[in-house]
């Protein structure tokens, strides 16, 4: 537990920011920092910070920001919050999650009511008091032991220097509860044949700039420093040498608390914050790692998408959350997942291209909007129906699956959803009446329909069977809904609603019996946000099933 003064709890915190460039992993730090700290018996939650003005992740381009996280609350998040969420099996909500947009809305909404009495209000120390505000809310909500906050970006960049002005003033308040540390990019350009330190040390001096010099340096690179650049990081940036953890380049995320440990990061960690911490001891999370290690056996699976193209390069991180919950699924089946991403546009350009599913053990569609790319995931889906090739489609994916499955087998010629062409006679997929009146008024940010809801089970179902339940309970993040007008042809045309909202009014999965299909399903919700490691979801885990009887 925490260091305890006359009976009063002192919750430490740790920050970890980001240097030479972004994407080195400061999300997957936090979050194996916080597993390593579990696993000594410590009470732990954490938080990220986000440097734009966006109010929330709901409105930012996946191909430039990434996943967009739905917590179980509702509000839309970094992808980063899936990670937490994953490593440290918490529930997290939006209070673990600000951005610049936020903090400064909070701080005028405030100054509007006359809530800071008169005062002149200041970037400084307004919006840092606002952010120290918010990371204590969010610590003694979770009656935390250990907060650990993400600052989005890295050292140097304008936009987020007020959250680094917020580490200060932090540090002085509570010098002995606050710990910093750096993810800082250490490369080894192919041409010069050694591994530079000088970008990390400009990072820290950087750093030491805005008052704050950190306690740790998380040594990222293509592979683990060795002794000279240890020292050499240590004598440059004015830390011990055992505070230098190496952080090279692995196969898997779920390894990085492991190879931490190799630094001994959390003894580390435990002394510097005066912490009374168990023995280490993560042989859990090591059984389940092994165990991913050990798959071999192969099962294909494509992902069919539109927002994997970032320019001359490949953006997996648009669906990070559907890419980990498939490994999820195929380790827990001892599989090794062969994931590969395909672009539906191409489906639209070369028809006779979709064949190429064929040679796939399943097929995935995940989310989006919009009409660019649909009608190329529409010919894979039928391709993947008459195939007989396992098809899991997600919100998007299913609303998808209910238009093809109208179109070619109930010959309803033009069927489709209000999202892409309003004026078609027959709208199977429509927004949902609550969501008319948001539209109208332009009232688009965080207005879908978000987070956890309830939904009843069919009994006799793929998906009844894959729960073991007959209520659950799921994340959403969408406008529109199967028609409930067409619910009932569609269903005496063979399509089965497995899965309605305790009304009956929403249709939360559609699915073809398996006399008719091996798997062929999809959901309105997103049920990759609560798949883990340890936890794999049940419909991926009923996916990868189907897909490895295909396989065989």
């Amino acid at each position: 537990m925490a260091t305890r003064n006359g009976g009063k709890k002192r919750s430490k915190f740790i920050f970890v920011v980001g240097g030479v460039m972004s994407g080195v992993g400061k999300g997957i730090t936090v979050s194996s920092i916080g597993k390593l700290l579990q696993s000594r018996g410590l009470r732990v939650t954490a938080l990220k910070i986000d440097p734009y003005i966006n109010v929330d992740a709901g409105t930012m381009n996946p191909t430039e920001h990434g996943e967009v996280f739905v917590l179980a609350d509702g509000y839309e998040t970094d992808q980063d919050m899936g990670n937490y969420e994953r490593f440290m099996g918490l529930r997290l909500d939006r209070g673990n999650y600000m951005t610049t947009g936020l903090v400064y809305k909070s701080v005028i909404d405030r100054e509007r009511n006359l809530e800071y009495g008169g005062q002149c209000v200041q970037v400084v120390p307004h919006i840092p008091r606002e952010v120290i505000s918010r990371i204590k809310a969010a610590s003694k909500k979770a009656d935390a032991d250990v907060t650990i906050v993400e600052i989005g970006g890295t050292v140097g960049e304008y936009e987020n220097i007020l959250f680094l002005e917020a580490i200060r003033m932090m540090k002085i308040e509570h010098p002995e509860d606050v710990l910093t540390a750096i993810v800082s990019y250490v490369p080894t350009p192919s041409k010069v044949g050694e591994m530079k330190t000088k970008p990390t040390q400009h990072a820290v001096r950087t750093l030491n700039g805005t008052g704050v010099q950190p306690d740790i340096i998380i040594a990222r690179a293509d592979r683990p420093l060795d002794e000279k650049r240890k020292e050499k990081v240590a004598t440059f940036c004015n830390v011990r040498r055992e505070d230098v953890v190496s952080a090279p380049d692995i196969d898997s995320i779920y390894e990085v608390p492991i190879n931490f440990e190799m630094d001994k990061l959390s003894d580390l960690i435990i002394k510097k914050l005066g912490l009374r911490g168990k023995a280490r001891k993560i042989t859990d999370w090591e059984k389940l790692v092994t165990r991913a290690k050990n798959a071999k056996k192969p099962v294909r699976i494509a992902v069919v998408g539109k927002y994997f193209n970032s320019g001359d390069f490949v953006l997996s991180d648009v669906y990070i959350s559907v890419l980990e919950a498939i490994k999820h699924a195929s380790y827990a089946n001892g599989l090794k997942p062969e994931i590969v991403w395909l672009d539906s546009e191409q489906y639209e350009k070369n028809p006779a291209k979709v064949s190429e599913l064929e040679k796939f053990d399943g097929v995935l569609i995940p989310g989006g909007f919009g009409s660019r790319g649909i009608e190329g995931k529409i010919s894979a889906i039928r391709f993947c129906r008459e195939s007989r090739i396992p098809y899991f489609g997600l919100c998007y994916g299913m609303q998808l699956l209910v238009i093809e499955y109208a179109r070619n087998v109930l010959d309803l010629r033009g069927a489709n959803t209000a999202e892409i062409d309003p004026k078609s006679d027959h709208l199977v997929i429509d927004i949902m009446p609550e969501q008319k009146e948001k539209l109208r008024k332009k009232d688009y940010g965080g207005s879908m329909r978000l987070g956890s809801y309830v939904a009843d089970l069919m009994p006799k179902t793929i998906a009844a069977e894959a729960y073991g339940a007959k209520e659950i309970s799921e994340r959403h993040r969408h406008r529109y809904e199967v028609n409930p007008e067409y619910a009932s042809r569609l269903r005496e045309g063979g399509l089965v609603f497995s899965a309605t909202s305790p009304d009956g009014i929403l249709m939360e999965i559609a699915e073809l019996p398996k006399s008719k299909h091996p798997f062929f399903l999809g959901t309105q919700f997103h049920p990759e946000f609560q798949s883990s490691l340890g936890v794999p979801h049940p419909l991926f885990l009923a996916f990868i099933k189907a897909a490895a009887k295909r396989a065989e």
